[in-house]
């Protein structure tokens, strides 16, 4: 395998295989890092329309943040929603996001994310 699996409540991510095409939920391979600065610019694309609304990218999000934050050791996140897409930007905002400027692009910073987790 490529890459970390992780599992949430919903969900799975693993790298993917063949038979995971038809409903990949593309998470990590999105990511870029800047290690010297320690943040990263993140999304999730659920392709299957007939999979949205299943709490599926919540869940996504709030793996992908764990993840990056604790075995990344990254200090913060960045990602983008694409067009009127507010189911997407309030599963960021219920992960800790934040709207930044005019253009909603969440962010999260570590610390922020350990005191919401409780692990201040």
């Amino acid at each position: 395998m490529l890459g970390p699996v992780i599992e949430g409540e919903r969900i799975r991510l693993e790298p993917p295989r063949a038979e995971h095409l038809a409903t990949y939920v593309r998470w990590f391979a999105d990511m870029e890092v800047n290690w010297r600065s320690r943040y990263g610019m993140t999304g999730i694309v659920i392709g299957e329309k007939d999979e949205w609304g299943k709490g599926y990218a919540s869940d996504a999000m709030r793996l992908r943040t764990r993840y990056a934050f604790r075995e990344l050791g990254l200090q913060k996140l960045i990602t983008t929603v694409v067009g009127p897409n507010d189911a997407s930007r309030r599963g960021l905002e219920r992960a800790g996001y934040r709207q930044w400027h005019d253009m909603w692009v969440g962010e999260i910073f570590k610390d922020d994310w350990e005191a919401q987790e409780g692990r201040a």
